[in-house]
């Protein structure tokens, strides 16, 4: 038996080959249970399991069409753009960018009205667009009530969102980048 010297000058118990032996069985048997459990995993994620995103909706000429509707609807909005900078204005200069917000709003109320005018072909397209609809009409609420708090305070405030661990605009962008329509994803104009 080899004894392992700690090197402490205190009484404490000395650790042997043969103690550490006799435990390895055990844990040798579970380190093996998660490295293979671990492998499994990340071999079924990254051959078996589907690549398929869960909002995709089937109807493809439907997602075309929406992203035609958007493209048009989002260059509508560029001719809005306003490059000057808040701090150098005062509150007029909210004010106009509230009028701007709500301007560009009203554009993006009609593009959604477009894209949901004609509801998708396929089974999961009719269920979860009315879903991705609700939600960004909660969006374009929110725009307006930015454009209304930007009036009514004069002051350059942040814009908030609704949303719980996830801010709404991200599950709309999500929605659109898995049905290949990005130009529906909504604006990031109102940052600061």
């Amino acid at each position: 038996m080899v004894e392992v010297d700690t090197g402490s000058p205190t009484s404490s118990p000395t650790v042997t080959v043969a103690d550490v032996r006799s435990t390895s069985p055990a844990v040798r048997a579970l380190l093996a249970v998660v490295i293979v459990t671990f492998a499994a995993f990340w071999t079924w994620a990254l051959f078996f399991a589907s690549k398929e995103a869960l909002n995709k909706i089937e109807d493809r000429a439907w997602a075309e069409r929406a992203e035609q509707i958007c493209q048009a609807a989002n260059e509508d909005r560029l001719v809005l753009a306003d490059f000057r900078v808040i701090t150098e204005g005062g509150a007029e200069l909210i004010i106009e960018r509230a009028a701007i917000v709500d301007e560009s709003t009203d554009i993006l109320r009609a593009m959604l009205d477009d894209l949901v005018a004609v509801p998708p072909a396929d089974p999961k397209g009719r269920e979860i667009v009315p879903q991705w609809e609700s939600e960004y009409r909660t969006y374009l609420d929110d725009r307006y009530r930015y454009a209304d708090e930007l009036r009514r305070t004069g002051e350059n405030l942040p814009f908030y969102e609704t949303g719980d661990a996830i801010p709404i605009s991200e599950r709309l962008e999500t929605f659109a980048g898995d049905n290949e329509m990005p130009a529906c994803a909504p604006p990031r104009d109102l940052t600061r």
